[in-house]
């Protein structure tokens, strides 16, 4: 698959996560084989009034291509300002327009998001000038709508398409449903037969099996992977080996899974310190945890993966899973 110049050799990407996908992440999500990674959402109007803390969003290592930096907001102008300095400044291959983010923070408080389906003309004219200003692909990621009244994909992708996108990534559900139910895959299939550029398939992919699935029902060029690889690198080797040989490779040994732990630990502390690098790795941790065989302690571990605070903290609650592991 190709997104405007850049090849994208495979078919499972990363999808863009706030709070989540910074560079530690990706890095961890490349090294298992993701075809392409994306940022955690950055705020135009962050850039365009220099917030230093949203400027450290937009660092991007070497490994990490071809990489995409994700961008939000509602006004034109901020989008022209932001995506001119990105265009001159941040090492990215693509830039990615959040149009589907359903957080309240985001698509009500600042309407944006997932709060631009309402507003489809200016969607459109979002895309346009983004595209105008700018000499990277631009793609945009959306849901189905806002609630199960105002479903309008196909309307949306079509005026993204016409803006100048070069691809187009859809979560199967509305902003209402947020994680709830099930993805409507049948509307991914409807988005894909009415455009020409590609169409990147979202929502209920947790394992090699539903990846393929999703290729297989909707005929989209490519499925990004999103809460299902928190925790679970290593499902984008497990779809790259399903979908190229049918056949499904064994889950990580302890051994693998620990160094993976660790060198994610390692490398949020370099981007962090390791004060702020161990606060957000918590989560990483109880999730990290949910691969491996239960315990009779495991939600014991999970919860104080909550109050790490140093590396040291995480090493023991590994050595703690592993000797109560071997002993039964």
């Amino acid at each position: 698959m190709k997104i405007g110049n850049i090849q994208i050799k495979g078919k499972f990407i990363q999808g863009p996560m706030a709070g989540v996908s910074n560079q530690a992440f990706r890095l961890i999500s490349k090294k298992h084989g993701a075809a392409l990674v994306c940022s955690e959402m950055v705020s135009v109007e962050g850039m365009v009034h220099e917030n230093k803390k949203t400027f450290t969003m937009l660092g991007v290592d070497p490994k990490e291509h071809p990489m995409s930096m994700q961008i939000f907001g509602n006004d034109v102008d901020s989008f022209i300002k932001a995506t001119k300095w990105i265009d001159k400044h941040v090492e990215c291959d693509i830039i990615d327009l959040n149009l589907g983010c359903p957080a309240p923070k985001v698509a009500v408080r600042s309407e944006s998001g997932s709060a631009l389906l309402k507003t489809p003309d200016l969607i459109h004219d979002i895309v346009k000038a983004v595209v105008a200003n700018t000499k990277k692909p631009v793609t945009a990621k959306i849901r189905l709508g806002w609630d199960k009244d105002s479903v309008n994909a196909v309307e949306v992708a079509q005026l993204i398409e016409k803006a100048g996108a070069s691809a187009i990534a859809v979560h199967g559900r509305t902003r209402n449903d947020f994680y709830t139910g099930h993805a409507d895959w049948e509307k991914i299939k409807e988005v894909k037969d009415a455009v020409k550029i590609p169409v990147i398939g979202n929502g209920d992919v947790v394992d090699a099996k539903s990846a393929k699935k999703m290729l297989d029902e909707t005929g989209c060029d490519a499925v990004m992977i999103s809460r299902g690889c928190q925790g679970n690198p290593w499902i984008f080797a497990q779809c790259n080996y399903f979908w190229e040989t049918g056949q499904e490779l064994p889950k990580p040994t302890f051994k693998e899974w620990k160094e993976t732990i660790l060198e994610h630990a390692k490398m949020l502390m370099e981007l962090k310190t390791e004060e702020w690098g161990m606060r957000e790795f918590r989560k990483h941790l109880t999730w990290y945890f949910d691969v491996l065989p239960k315990t009779k302690s495991i939600n014991q571990l999970k919860e104080r993966s909550n109050k790490i605070e140093t590396l040291q903290d995480v090493i023991n609650l590994i050595d703690e899973y592993e000797r109560e592991e071997k002993n039964g």
